[in-house]
């Protein structure tokens, strides 16, 4: 079982910068991979951001270029820096681990609010 605790949301104003951190409580490099999942009242859990075990990044359009995943694997970590957020980045904002394990398995954590408003 593969516990994830996210921190770092919060309330920011238009065109401020927030950075989430997701902390595994094993190694992040045996992952399939790892990811950042958000969901606005009223609407479906979507993809902002993942990484591989081997670095490669995936986006969604509507983040390209403001937000950047990384991942710190002496510290089994891995972040969402966004920048020039906007209000409709507002949303509850989860940490997913894809891991196989005989069988694959997708983890989550328990969320964090990032709130954009003036």
């Amino acid at each position: 079982q593969v516990q994830l605790v996210e921190s770092g949301g919060g309330l920011v104003q238009p065109g401020g910068s927030l950075r989430l951190s997701c902390a595994a409580s094993e190694s992040i490099f045996s992952f399939n991979s790892m990811g950042w999942y958000r969901q606005a009242p009223g609407k479906q859990r979507e993809l902002v951001a993942s990484i591989t075990s081997v670095g490669i990044t995936n986006y969604a359009d509507s983040v390209k270029g403001r937000f950047t995943i990384s991942g710190d694997n002496a510290k089994n970590t891995v972040y969402l820096q966004m920048n020039s957020l906007k209000s409709e980045d507002t949303a509850v904002y989860y940490c997913n681990a894809d891991v196989t394990r005989r069988a694959r398995y997708m983890y989550w954590g328990q969320g964090t609010q990032v709130t954009v408003s003036s």
